[in-house]
């Protein structure tokens, strides 16, 4: 049997089989065993805090609807905006996976081809050591941007008004509408709809250049002038 060429290929389709076993699952487990899984507790920085407050401040009535107010005592408003933080962030990640948002939008920076100068730095192996990584949504095609990096690109007017109602923003976008995300308009966001935003605003926070894109130029604010 193995004289005939039959044997020696299904004696090579074996060994190629392990060698990419071992290569691709084993020796990563090796490699980063070392380095724990974090907890969505864990995930919650400074800019993540930041974009949960501003939700606060840009939908005031959907935000205490959803979560209530926080308590007058400094400290145990940290602690509770933490909390609804991590809760909101948890519901984000179920939402952008039930919708199937990764099918059009990966999340992972390559190599290649000058996608750091679009995307941001090339994602590492870091990144992904976290439970909202699971599923990993690497993904394959991008008929939307590449969202490793959105979180601060954009404001949260900009993501609900996207969710909304896509082609207000984007003439022939392919994206469909989630309007039962909202309470009837986009600046009325469900407590889903305000767990998308900041599911969408924490991508990339983690990084200390935030937002990290390099061309990324901020749409310049203009004050009124005052007229005596």
């Amino acid at each position: 049997m193995f004289e005939r060429k039959s044997g020696i290929i299904l004696i090579a389709g074996i060994g190629f089989f392990a060698l990419a076993f071992l290569s691709n699952a084993v020796v990563p487990v090796l490699m980063y065993q070392h380095m724990p899984e974090k907890s969505v507790k864990e995930l919650i920085n400074g800019n993540l805090r930041y974009q949960f407050e501003d939700l606060a401040q840009r939908f005031p009535e959907a935000f205490e609807k959803a979560y209530g107010q926080p308590p007058a005592d400094p400290e145990q408003a940290s602690t509770w905006y933490n909390d609804h933080c991590e809760s909101a962030l948890k519901l984000g990640h179920q939402i952008y996976v039930g919708e199937g948002c990764w099918h059009c939008h990966s999340q992972f920076v390559r190599p290649v081809s000058n996608e750091d100068r679009r995307w941001g730095p090339v994602s590492k192996s870091w990144e992904y050591q976290n439970e909202l990584q699971r599923p990993v949504m690497f993904g394959t095609r991008r008929v939307g941007p590449d969202l490793c990096r959105e979180g601060g690109r954009r404001s949260s007017d900009w993501q609900a008004v996207h969710f909304f109602n896509p082609e207000a923003l984007s003439v022939g976008s392919p994206m469909p509408r989630y309007p039962w995300l909202f309470d009837g308009a986009p600046d009325k966001p469900t407590i889903r709809g305000l767990a998308l935003l900041t599911y969408i605003q924490w991508l990339g926070s983690w990084h200390e250049t935030y937002p990290y894109y390099e061309d990324y130029i901020p749409v310049p604010i203009k004050t009124a002038s005052k007229t005596e």
